[in-house]
């Protein structure tokens, strides 16, 4: 019995598809037209979905659709809609990003599986440990993860884990990137990222500074195994079918402990050549690369025609059982697969004017299984009375045996429920109150103490709490926006001691984050890297006892005002706003850190600067080069509004604190960000 991780490979279209399941994939994932994190793939409609599905569950390969992309309220009823025809497919598992989907899942079809995309940014205990909680199957864990850390979240959970072990690195935390959003109105968050990260982006003498190499992690596919990943991940929905191909067929041999072609691997789509860096736990230079002209070059019609050989034909994998009966009263057929028995009848045999039809002549016919899973691997033939029968009968009751064998496989019994989403109108007419969020304690002057919240770095928060002791009620304590396993239990003894010390709130845009505060007894508020786009998310974390909420930052002004709550929800007023997150930083040379200060400049290809600005060395930040400030223009229908504070110093917090209360005009270059424009 095969008890390796299941291969799981990609599919954005129907070449793909064959690719994958005839190169001996054990799964696939593939999207509809929308809600899908690659809009930009072929995709599949209703009628192509169920065929896709028909067809690889014939094959014995499960499909997962996904559904990885947030959600506006004006979309929901499109959402149900799709969600409805996944369930009737037969697919055998969804991927979510948004609650809101969730949600409708939850709703139309409960027994549908869920698994949590790697949108959601999943890279710590606590977060596996929601997930558990609420009902999922699966979490495909975050492609910066580290072997050790992805064996301590394995350890820790019965969740199933998925694992990206071939294919594009995502420079950003997946789920975390806004910058083809703001710089393009085309949100990776909603399936149509622009990719500016592999545009020149240029520090110091280093070209291409946001650009990975993509990661192979096929030499290290038994260690996976070993410590009980369940599944093993290929990129690649906008990639060729040959690609698949090459990298299924890597996968396979290396699961079986045979040689694979690296070159061959290399020659179909690299970028400067391959890198286990997040694996292997060494986050450094060696990870940057591009598309250059050799690796295009490389992938010859020669390579490309040795890969099609690999996919040219479907292989048949099912062995097939059959009872072949000849009676005057009846011909009967008995057929069996995978313990599932199916019969197909007919009139019975007519007595022969010479022979009677033989063994071998129904055996020659029934062997006739081309371009289905099957082959013949056992036929047991009665024909006691010696009768005849012509041969169109015998292929007649083969075809009927054979599509009630597809049909048996591809009956999943799932209740389905036809129910539409709950429309919520938002007759709330809101004037927002101010708050302020510091990246360090020196930006903080005592005018602040007019804002309903100053949010603080909890590292901020410990070394002040002396100061900040008089207006503990104000202070909300932000968590790091990346906590990784090591990490966890140090952040939550943190939280308790400052909630012994009197403070209540703490903030984090991450829900392995909102599970650590929850644990520490203080109020949960939820940062916008929760991506908080719908009426239905804002429902599901009130459900989970967040008390408060900043939506996600891709939201219009428009969209903004349509959201319905309970708990409080706001949005940033003022601030260069993050636009990507790294775990691996471009600031690093060779030699790691070196004396970098941890704030530096990095250039696009128009010669515009953004700041990046390093957490701790844990991680660094992207922001943008431009501020965001609506205080003058765009009132936001939401409880609150935040300055968001990064590189400003004391006296450029209190000018923009002082215009900001006043809804002045800023004397400085700034942008409306996406509230005037609604993000594709």
């Amino acid at each position: 019995m095969n008890n390796h991780p299941e291969i799981l490979a990609p599919v954005g279209s129907t070449e793909q598809l064959l690719a994958a399941v005839r190169s001996g994939a054990n799964a696939v994932y593939l999207g509809t037209k929308n809600f899908n994190a690659r809009r930009n793939a072929d995709n599949f409609d209703n009628f192509n979905l169920n065929e896709a599905v028909k067809y690889c569950h014939s094959y014995n390969v499960k499909v997962y659709v996904t559904l990885n992309t947030i959600v506006f309220d004006k979309e929901l009823p499109s959402l149900y809609e799709t969600v409805k025809e996944i369930s009737e497919s037969c697919a055998d598992a969804v991927i979510v990003q948004d609650f809101a989907t969730v949600k409708a899942v939850k709703k139309i079809c409960p027994s549908l599986p869920l698994h949590a995309s790697t949108q959601m940014a999943v890279h710590n205990v606590s977060g596996v440990k929601l997930l558990e909680k609420l009902g999922f199957s699966r979490v495909v864990l975050a492609r910066e993860l580290s072997f050790k850390e992805i064996e301590k979240i394995v350890k820790s959970t019965k969740l199933e884990t998925e694992v990206f072990v071939h294919g594009a690195h995502c420079m950003s935390v997946s789920g975390n990137c806004y910058i083809s959003a703001f710089l393009g109105e085309r949100s990776g968050n909603r399936g149509l990222c622009a990719q500016p990260c592999r545009l020149n982006w240029k520090i110091d003498n280093k070209n291409f500074a946001l650009s990975l190499k993509d990661m192979s992690y096929i030499d290290h596919l038994k260690d996976l195994e070993k410590i009980g990943v369940t599944s093993l991940k290929i990129e690649g929905r906008m990639k060729r079918p040959e690609y698949v191909a090459a990298s299924v067929t890597a996968c396979k041999n290396a699961l079986n402990n045979k040689d694979y072609s690296k070159e061959l691997l290399k020659a179909v789509f690299s970028r400067s050549g391959f890198t286990d860096g997040y694996l292997m736990d060494k986050r450094n230079s060696d990870m940057f690369g591009y598309r250059s002209k050799d690796d295009v070059t490389s992938a010859t019609n020669d390579v490309f025609k040795e890969l099609q050989a690999l996919y040219k034909n479907d292989t048949p994998v099912t062995p097939v059982n059959m009872t072949f009966t000849v009676t005057k009263k009846s011909t009967i057929l008995e057929m069996t697969a995978n313990d599932v028995t199916v019969i197909a009848t007919t009139d019975g045999g007519e007595q022969p004017i010479k022979n009677p039809i033989s063994f071998e002549l129904c055996e020659k016919n029934l062997k006739k299984l081309g371009g289905t899973p099957y082959f013949l691997n056992d036929l047991k033939f009665n024909n006691p009375e010696k009768l005849t029968l012509s041969l169109s009968t015998i292929n007649a009751l083969r075809r009927e045996c054979v599509e009630k064998l597809d049909t048996q496989f591809n009956s999943v019994k799932r209740e389905i429920f036809n129910v539409s989403p709950e429309i919520k109108e938002n007759n709330k007419k809101k004037k927002p109150t101010l708050r302020a969020r510091f990246s360090e304690f020196s930006q903080y002057s005592t005018e602040f103490t007019q804002c309903e919240y100053l949010i603080f770095p909890i590292k901020e928060v410990f070394n002040h709490t002396e100061e900040l002791s008089e207006i503990k009620e104000k202070i909300v304590i932000e968590l790091p926006d990346l906590i990784y396993p090591n990490s966890e239990d140090k952040v939550l003894k943190e939280l308790q001691e400052l909630k012994s010390l009197g403070f209540k709130n703490s903030i984090s845009g991450n829900i392995g984050g909102i599970e650590i505060i929850k644990t520490s007894g203080l109020n949960a508020f939820g940062g916008h890297t929760l991506n908080i786009a719908n009426s239905d998310a804002v429902e599901f974390y009130e459900k989970q006892d967040v008390k408060d909420l900043t939506l996600s930052v891709e939201l219009s002004a428009k969209a903004i005002d349509n959201i319905s709550s309970n708990v409080k929800i706001g949005a940033y007023c003022y601030g260069n706003l993050p636009l990507m997150f790294f775990r691996n930083c471009p600031l690093k040379q060779k030699d790691g850190c070196g004396n970098c200060n941890g704030r530096r400049k990095i250039t696009d290809r128009k010669n515009i600067e953004f700041d990046v600005l390093c957490h701790d060395r844990m991680y660094s930040v992207l922001h943008n080069s431009v501020p965001l400030y609506i205080s003058d223009k765009i009132n936001l229908n939401c409880d609150f509004v935040t300055m968001y504070f990064t590189n400003e110093n004391k006296e450029e917090c209190k000018e923009i604190f002082s215009l900001c209360k006043n809804n002045q005009s800023a004397p400085f270059k700034k942008t409306a960000g996406l509230y005037l424009r609604e993000v594709l």
